[in-house]
């Protein structure tokens, strides 16, 4: 994911994956299956992707949990606009990406952008 290192990528995708709200331990578990992470690891990377906006949190008993601040689609939605407009030709780029997409995309594009899609 654009913007984010790969850690605070996975941390990002378990939290919204989740049903609501994770503390730091739920989201280590969550993350158990991959490579071993320290608690705190875990704790900072929350901490920081707070700082930047992210996430959200509460507090829960002693701990925080966390909460995704936008959800996944509009936080993609959102580092796409920022790569097309760092790139110079934004118009081109998209001419680009919609000639790569197969046909149940394009034809999910056409729908959504004629007001059909939602």
């Amino acid at each position: 994911m654009a913007g984010l290192g790969e850690l605070q990528s996975r941390v990002m995708a378990a939290l919204w994956d989740a049903d609501g709200p994770r503390t730091v331990r739920e989201v280590l578990c969550a993350l158990s299956g991959e490579r071993p992470l320290a608690y705190t690891t875990v704790m900072t990377v929350l901490d920081n992707l707070h700082g930047k906006g992210w996430v959200h949190r509460e507090r829960v008993g002693r701990a925080w949990a966390y909460i995704p601040a936008r959800a996944r689609e509009e936080a993609g939605a959102e580092m796409l606009r920022e790569v097309l407009d760092s790139l110079g030709d934004p118009e081109g780029v998209l001419v680009h990406f919609a000639r790569g997409m197969d046909e149940r995309e394009s034809e999910f594009l056409r729908r959504a952008l004629s007001g059909d899609g939602e």
